[in-house]
């Protein structure tokens, strides 16, 4: 067994949290792949075509029914500030993120399909639900006013200055 002083054992723990503050900061400027299988296979379809309006956001239809409402971008499922009936548009959910689908009328995710964690309780809830959706924490701005159309796929932004 190695013996270490007080001295070093401080040192260890000091030099062990600086590398993983270091790494978290480098996980953090990772982005996830839209769809990952449970094998960890990456899948990368093919972009949707079809008649979309001007300037949608395409994403996969993933719970039925078109909402309205102001868009709440949420990164942290604990910084959260979700009023209800807005719509809650997130990098990805997890079961974290539950208690916000309460109050969400409708969700937009980048990364996700027909099964993932989002999708499912989305129609549970009875929300629309569009998944998939490219860059969609940084085109929608917090505040805009937006239209998701779960049964076809997309994410019109109605109003394009927040407020």
């Amino acid at each position: 067994m190695i013996q270490l002083t007080k001295g070093e054992f401080y040192r260890d723990i000091f030099a062990c949290l600086a590398d993983r503050k270091e790494k978290y900061e480098w996980h953090q400027t990772l982005k996830p792949p839209k769809v990952m299988t449970s094998e960890g296979e990456v899948v990368t379809p093919s972009p949707r075509k079809g008649e979309f309006p001007g300037g949608a956001l395409i994403g996969t239809p993933a719970s039925a029914g078109v909402a309205e409402g102001i868009a709440r971008v949420v990164l942290k499922p604990e910084e959260a500030h979700l009023n209800e009936g807005e719509i809650l548009v997130a990098p990805h959910t997890d079961p974290g993120w539950t208690p916000l689908f309460q109050s969400a009328k409708a969700l937009v995710t980048e990364v996700g399909g027909l099964m993932t964690h989002g999708s499912v309780v989305a129609r549970e809830y009875g929300i629309p639900a569009v998944v998939g959706v490219d860059g969609a924490t940084g085109k929608i701005k917090d505040g805009q006013r937006i239209r998701v159309d779960g049964n076809q796929g997309f994410v019109e932004i109605l109003a394009q200055t927040a407020g």
